[in-house]
Parts: C-alpha cells; sequence; structure tokens
C-alpha cells in the first residue's frame, strides 16, 4: 500500500468518527462505479449526504478542499447518481459535501463543508 493511500485511509477513518459523532449514520464506504468513488455515504435526518475526503500532511499542494476540483466533482456526481439508481432513493433529499483532514505535527484538524458543491 502507497504512502498517500495509508494516508487517505486514515482520514477516511477520522471523518467516519466525526460524523458519526454529528449524528450521520455511515451508510456505505469507498463506493466504486467505472466513473470515479465516493468516499463516504452517510445519513442524516431525510438526507443522503456523498462526502468526498482529502487528507493533507502539509499545504504544499493546496488546501484539501482544493483538491476538489470541476472534474472530480463531476465523477462524484455520475457515481451518486449511479448509486440513488441502484438503490431507487429517487424521492431521497441528497447534498454533496467535502471533509478536509489535516495532520500537522501529530495534531488532527478537521474541517467539513456542507454543500460543498452541486
Amino acid at each position: 500500500m502507497s504512502k498517500n493511500k495509508s494516508l487517505g485511509d486514515q482520514g477516511e477513518e477520522i471523518a467516519v468518527n466525526e460524523l458519526e459523532k454529528q449524528g450521520y449514520t455511515i451508510v456505505d464506504r469507498n463506493f466504486r462505479k467505472k466513473y470515479g468513488e465516493i468516499d463516504i455515504i452517510a445519513k442524516k435526518g431525510d438526507t443522503v449526504t456523498f462526502v468526498e475526503v482529502k487528507t493533507r500532511v502539509n499545504t504544499s499542494m493546496g488546501l484539501p478542499r482544493e483538491a476538489v476540483n470541476l472534474k472530480k466533482q463531476n465523477r462524484i456526481k455520475n457515481t451518486a447518481m449511479a448509486y440513488i439508481a441502484e438503490n431507487q432513493l429517487y424521492d431521497t433529499n441528497f447534498r454533496f459535501d467535502v471533509a478536509e483532514v489535516m495532520v500537522l505535527n501529530d495534531t488532527v484538524y478537521f474541517n467539513y463543508i456542507e454543500n460543498a458543491f452541486y
């Protein structure tokens, strides 16, 4: 496993823990289709949330959320539409969020952005 994959996995675990603390139920993780992957699918109330997790150990490549560019957003949206179709969630509210995890000097910073894109 690559160092980046391991860091990404750690970031996803942190995000799952934080989401559960905030009252979300984790429905699925690492949902893959030919279009792309959704890191976390969570539910809170009547809303299904598709969460992209980005983890960084420094800001040399920018803030984590900056990695979720238009191309990445479109891949996530297409994958989400496949999930909605497979699970027949046509009458369900949904949104796209980004979870930023920064690990700096052994300190973890978590920032959650609701409705990060549409």
